[in-house]
């Protein structure tokens, strides 16, 4: 039987269908077998990036310098199979990919992208993206992190939090206020100063690394800031970029959770015959196929618009808000549907939602997010007083 009832499959191409089949089939042989141990001992897997870059999954939505060129609708599957995986391997390729290698693409110099872009796609040099502040958090214009000029070079200092992948990383995009207003840098994480944290312990995205970042008085030349990086609204580009990846993504994971429970409703018997022949598992199954099925046809719509070039960014942000709320009732609905069973690593459901209060919550917060709406609706930003 399939949960497909509309056959969203048809608003495919071949070629959309060939990548999510690709991308399918390394999560099943790279993933899957190893997910549980991954989130039961907290530790991302750096040996899955060369395996993510030989799939051409890094940065694979620019163009040039080694980078597959890929659509809009073609990342979008992509995103949306790696995290059926798990939603800290899809966070792996956003990062390095939206993040990361799209403050470089989009704010770089040539030089620049020449010195970091195809290694990255290669995986062989790893970036992260450093702009939310320990007491920033939803409010990225409150930030305090500094670089002063000091004759041919920058003094960066500051903190950052909840960093992906800085850690393990060869490069990070750090953000900081100067004397012109917000400008982005390339750090090398080797320079003195530079300190990052993984932050321990999490409930959520433990199969992922996210670190306090503290850079005290790092000092760099001024041929590693990003010249086209000019205020707050550089950062932001590129974090539509990694939202527009969660639209995606996040139906993943709730799409791998509602299979497994529709897998499990009809092997375990109770009362006397199958749990699917039930009317109130029904319901469940019924409503959460409903749910997710809306949201697939929005980030499909989502996807033709950013192909077209006619995205706006009140509509990545009714997408993100729409996956991240689908995903996250349907988790943890069909978790209440496998029973005592469900709060195992048996099954996904339940690592599934507890990484997506991450997801939820990362990339602005269903709150930032409405009130993006609400400005988009009224005209009147409600952000500050």
């Amino acid at each position: 039987m399939t949960w497909d009832l509309i056959d969203t499959e048809s608003l495919l191409t071949d070629d959309e269908r060939a990548v999510r089949s690709r991308v399918r089939a390394l999560v099943d042989e790279h993933v899957r077998p190893h997910v549980a141990t991954w989130f039961e001992e907290a530790r991302f897997p750096v040996e899955l990036v060369p395996e993510l870059a030989r799939a051409g999954l890094l940065g694979m939505h620019l163009h040039g310098y080694g980078c597959a060129g890929a659509s809009a609708v073609e990342y979008g599957v992509a995103m949306q199979e790696l995290e059926a995986g798990d939603s800290g391997i899809r966070t792996f390729v956003s990062v390095q990919g939206s993040l990361a290698m799209s403050a470089i693409a989009k704010h770089g110099s040539d030089e620049q992208r020449q010195e970091w872009l195809p290694a990255m796609a290669r995986g062989e040099r790893i970036g992260c993206f450093a702009l939310t502040e320990p007491d920033g958090g939803s409010d990225p214009a409150a930030m305090t992190t500094t670089a002063v000029r000091d004759g041919d070079d920058w003094v960066i200092t500051g903190a950052k939090r909840w960093i992906g992948l800085a850690s393990i990383a060869d490069v990070a995009v750090v953000w900081a206020r100067t004397e012109q207003g917000v400008a982005g840098f390339l750090v090398e994480t080797s320079r003195p100063g530079f300190t990052a944290t993984p932050i321990q312990p999490k409930l959520s995205m433990r199969a992922s690394v996210q670190c306090d970042v503290v850079l005290d008085g790092v000092r760099v030349p001024e041929s590693v800031r990003l010249p086209g990086a000019r205020g707050l609204k550089a950062a932001l580009a590129c974090l539509n970029e990694a939202r527009y990846g969660i639209v995606w993504g996040a139906l993943g994971a709730a799409r791998d959770a509602l299979e497994d429970a529709i897998a499990y409703a009809g092997t375990r018997t109770v009362f006397g015959r199958p749990l699917g022949q039930m009317q109130l598992t029904q319901q469940r199954l019924a409503e959460s196929v409903v749910a997710l099925q809306q949201a697939q046809l929005l980030a499909i719509h989502l996807g033709r618009r950013k192909d077209a070039g006619t995205l706006q960014p009140h509509e990545i942000s009714m997408g993100k808000l729409v996956s991240c709320r689908t995903a996250i009732e349907i988790c943890r609905d069909v978790r209440a549907l496998l029973g005592g069973n469900g709060v195992t690593l048996d099954h996904s459901a339940m690592r599934h939602a507890a990484n997506l209060e991450s997801v939820r919550t990362y990339e602005g917060t269903d709150e930032i997010h409405t009130l993006v709406l609400g400005q988009a609706i009224t005209g009147h930003p409600a952000f500050r007083g």
